[in-house]
């Protein structure tokens, strides 16, 4: 029987990468993590430990330091790498630009160093729809759309990002780099044993709506309900995580299987779901009547975005399948396991 091929999760203890790390098992790969906790919570390895009845491969390093990542790849053999390793809150980027550029950048820097020189050749980055900006003549964006400069260093570091794995690839032409764009993830695992672990107060629209359902928050604010939109509300591309965690490992399976390229693909529903919707639906789902109140739009905010996923369809086969009910609902048992 062939060895599970190992594959470094940069990032697996958080959100999207610890569903990943599920993902993977699924598949049958060895997820192999890389996380020092500055954005996660430690108790997410017993939980997937937990919930996937083996033992997680785990190391606390930070992928700034790459004499300590370079130990990883000589201790283990690595197949491939799928990097979440960042920072990714677009407010606190801006008010700490330098942090941002110098953890997001560097971290990405050093695992592509490490791919070169232990030949790793199959890579797949977390990248976001925040390098399509405000988009010009349509709310749908494809992976044609034109880039713009984000307005946030956070978005910047995503848009640098790419061009750093562009050149990259161009430079080692045998590598095979996918970036993933994706739009608003949501929701947690159906186990309810693992899901998005906000520290202090929620940056994200979902954990703030169960924390307040819960009574940790005590009213949720909607920035804006004067938008040009059927609600006066933002309209955003929300995709469950499991979804997400799947079109990882369709996303390193493709790359495996393919000659080398560097290439963008969007991550989304296709739908655009404006911020009352959400908050209707979760006040749905879960029983219960939400304490919210309307403020002034938020600096930096764009009306409305969502994704054609047309590409990732044809080149992963891979689509979202689960509902936003369904996304909301798993949101709200988590919360209920945090309270317990």
């Amino acid at each position: 029987m062939e060895d599970k091929k190992n594959i470094l999760v940069t990032g697996g203890a958080g959100y999207i990468g610890s569903h990943t790390v599920l993902a993977l098992l699924q598949h049958g790969f060895n997820p192999v993590i890389v996380d020092d906790f500055r954005n996660a919570d430690s108790s997410v390895i017993e939980r997937l430990k937990e919930i996937s009845g083996t033992n997680i491969q785990f190391s606390a390093v930070d992928c700034c330091d790459i004499n300590v990542l370079r130990k990883i790849f000589e201790q283990q053999s690595i197949y491939g790498i799928i990097h979440f390793a960042a920072y990714k809150a677009v407010g606190e980027s801006v008010e700490k630009p330098l942090m941002y550029y110098q953890n997001n950048l560097v971290s990405l820097m050093n695992v592509l160093q490490l791919a070169a020189e232990k030949n790793v050749k199959n890579i797949v980055f977390s990248s976001s729809c925040t390098v399509y900006g405000e988009p010009e003549d349509t709310s749908e964006v494809d992976e044609n759309t034109p880039l713009q400069i984000p307005s946030s260093p956070y978005g910047q570091t995503k848009f640098m990002s790419e061009q750093i794995l562009k050149d990259f690839q161009l430079a080692n032409s045998s590598h095979k780099i996918f970036a993933l764009r994706y739009f608003n993830p949501v929701g947690a695992h159906s186990s309810a044993i693992i899901g998005e672990f906000p520290i202090g107060i929620p940056n994200n629209l979902v954990p703030f709506i169960t924390q307040t359902a819960a009574g940790i928050q005590e009213q949720l604010t909607v920035f804006g309900n004067d938008y040009p939109t059927e609600d006066g509300t933002c309209i955003r591309d929300f995709i469950h995580v499991e979804d997400l965690g799947d079109a990882h490992v369709a996303a390193i399976t493709k790359a495996i299987a393919s000659e080398g390229f560097f290439d963008a693909v969007n991550l989304g529903t296709g739908k655009g779901t404006s911020v009352h919707e959400l908050i209707t639906i979760f006040e749905k789902v879960s029983g219960k009547k939400l304490n919210y109140t309307f403020g002034n739009r938020r600096p930096g905010d764009i009306v409305s975005i969502y994704a054609n996923a047309q590409k990732a369809k044809q080149i992963l086969k891979w689509e979202s399948k689960k509902t936003i009910e369904e996304a909301m609902l798993s949101a709200w048992k988590w919360q209920q396991t945090l309270l317990k």
